[in-house]
C-alpha cells in the first residue's frame, strides 16, 4: 500500500522522497566492500521482471577513434569495450523508483519525434541507464531473477570476473602495466 501511494506522489509530479515510510527509499544496509546498496530480494526480482520486458543490454567490444592525449592533434585508434544497460518507457515514476532504489545510473527524458498515423503526439519517453560498472553491479542484483536477457547478462558477469576489485575501481593489472 505504501509503494503504490510513493508512486502515485511520484507520479503526480512530487518528487520528495519519504524514507521514513519505506524500505524502498531507504534500502537496509550498505555493503562495505563496494559501497553500494543492498536492496530486498522482492525489489530486485521486481527489477529484473521489468528488465527482462522493457530493458536492453549492449555489450561491444569494437575499434573506436579517440583523441590522442596530451594536447597533440590528431586521433588514435582503441579497442574499446561498451557495456550499457538500460530500460526506456513512458511512465517516469517507475524508473524514478528504479534508480533511487538501484542507486545507480542516470535517468534522463528521451526525445520523441514525430506524430502517430492519427495525428496525435506520442507520449513522453523516460530512459533509465547504467554503463560499465554500475551495469555489472546491476547485473549482479538481478541474475538470480533473469529469464530473456540471462546470457547477456552473464557475458557482463564473465568480463568483470577476471578483474580485480579494489575500493570499488576495477583493475586489471596485466592491462595496466603493459599501457
Amino acid at each position: 500500500m505504501l509503494r503504490a501511494k510513493h508512486l502515485w506522489r511520484l507520479h503526480i509530479g512530487i518528487r520528495k522522497t519519504y524514507p521514513e515510510y519505506s524500505s524502498l527509499w531507504c534500502p537496509v544496509s550498505t555493503c562495505t566492500e563496494s559501497g553500494h546498496l543492498m536492496i530486498a530480494e522482492t525489489d530486485a526480482a521486481y527489477i529484473a521482471g521489468l528488465f527482462d520486458g522493457e530493458g536492453s543490454i549492449h555489450f561491444k567490444r569494437g575499434i573506436e577513434k579517440k583523441k590522442k592525449h596530451n594536447g597533440k592533434p590528431g586521433y588514435r585508434l582503441s579497442n574499446s569495450m561498451r557495456i550499457n544497460m538500460e530500460i526506456t518507457m513512458t511512465d517516469e515514476s517507475v524508473l524514478v523508483w528504479v534508480h533511487e532504489v538501484l542507486g545507480v545510473g542516470t535517468l534522463r527524458p528521451k526525445n520523441v519525434k514525430g506524430k502517430r498515423k492519427d495525428g496525435t503526439k506520442y507520449l513522453q519517453q523516460w530512459k533509465w541507464r547504467a554503463t560499465f560498472r554500475d551495469a555489472y553491479y546491476v547485473c549482479l542484483l538481478i541474475w538470480p531473477f533473469a529469464h530473456v536477457k540471462l546470457e547477456k547478462i552473464n557475458k557482463i558477469m564473465e568480463y568483470y570476473s577476471d578483474k580485480k576489485i579494489m575500493n570499488a575501481n576495477i583493475i586489471n593489472l596485466e592491462e595496466y602495466r603493459t599501457r
